[in-house]
């Protein structure tokens, strides 16, 4: 479903766009949980809006409708999580066709590659994206998809988006250019506005934000790309549940609130932690470091997610503070441990 164009901050259109109460007879302000599977049509083969669930969900599509509006995108599409959403987008694909990934994937999605998409006939190279012209040298003529997060997950990489953008569509005009938005959010960076073609997030982290729902989503303002993804969204069927979008749609109002606070709470443990006479290194957020006017660059300046070695987890971890897990990005401060 196309999203609506509101001419209004993200902070309303989290709240507003896609929910307008009058699609519901009830006039409900929150859109209700539709849990049925098939739907009345006016007659044998006419269908009027939805037919089945996996189809199409009016949950669902208000979600959707939401997700787009957000990423300042014409079209959004759930999936059951975020690696489905990139399993759909190698479906585009043939057998023979060539990935340029960055070397500083998530892990699940760097998984998926070597172990599914190579050894079932697609080439991928991994690159260090941080240098546009690693990309450039990686460019084959059958190359379809260049695939970059920025920051990285976990070590916070940077990808110059515009830039790669731009020589993905000079050198290689047939390509998808795809980037993972999770890191950032919405709140923070709008990769379409740099010359990304399809932007994925892992709606399980910051835009849902409260560590109880498994989602993914792929947005995108070309028409012919949306038509060809929402064909395998309903084909595959790893779609989210109604109730599952309806936890998102009610997470997702919170969405700039919960991530300035993130930034602010995050800037002041940098700050606290530069000082530290234990502390080597630090990466983003705190002004006196060089790297930080390349990271504004390309997207507002934000801190949500520090570093360091293991020595400076003991105290939270005897205070009970930071638990140990391994996803993160809801309210809790949270402890991760990197897999090798």
């Amino acid at each position: 479903m196309p999203s609506i164009d509101l001419p209004f901050s993200i902070e309303t259109q989290a709240i507003h766009a896609g929910q307008d109460p009058k699609q519901w007879n009830s006039r409900a302000v929150i859109p209700p949980i539709s849990l049925s599977t098939t739907f009345q049509q006016t007659g044998p083969a006419e269908i009027s809006g939805y037919d089945y669930s996996r189809s199409g969900n009016p949950t669902r599509n208000c979600l959707e409708t939401c997700l787009a509006a957000l990423e300042k995108t014409k079209y959004a599409l759930c999936y059951a999580s975020g690696l489905a959403a990139v399993d759909n987008v190698l479906h585009l694909l043939q057998n023979g066709d060539h990935i340029i990934a960055f070397n500083d994937l998530y892990g699940g999605v760097n998984r998926l590659l070597r172990n599914c998409a190579i050894p079932h006939g697609l080439e991928v190279d991994f690159v260090d994206a941080t240098d546009p012209a690693n990309i450039a040298d990686a460019i084959k003529p059958n190359t379809k998809v260049v695939w970059v997060e920025s920051p990285s997950n976990p070590m916070m990489k940077l990808v110059d988006i515009a830039s790669v953008a731009a020589l993905v569509k000079k050198n290689a005009p047939d390509a998808i250019f795809a980037v993972d938005n999770t890191f950032m959010s919405p709140y923070f960076q709008n990769p379409v506005t740099l010359g990304a073609d399809l932007i994925m997030h892992s709606i399980t982290k910051y835009i849902n934000g409260h560590s109880d729902v498994v989602m993914g989503c792929l947005m995108t303002n070309r028409d012919d790309l949306h038509q060809r993804l929402r064909f395998l969204q309903n084909s595959i069927g790893a779609v989210p549940s109604p109730f599952d979008c309806f936890l998102v749609n009610r997470g997702i109002k919170t969405l700039a609130v919960r991530m300035q606070r993130h930034h602010e709470n995050g800037l002041k443990v940098a700050n606290f932690l530069e000082r530290h006479p234990q502390v080597e290194k630090m990466f983003l957020g705190v002004t006196s470091r060089p790297s930080i006017p390349s990271s504004t660059r390309y997207c507002n300046e934000t801190v949500q997610w520090l570093q360091w070695n293991d020595q400076f987890l003991h105290k939270g971890r005897r205070e009970g503070i930071a638990s140990s897990t391994i996803s993160f990005k809801g309210v809790h401060a949270r402890r991760k441990s990197r897999r090798r």
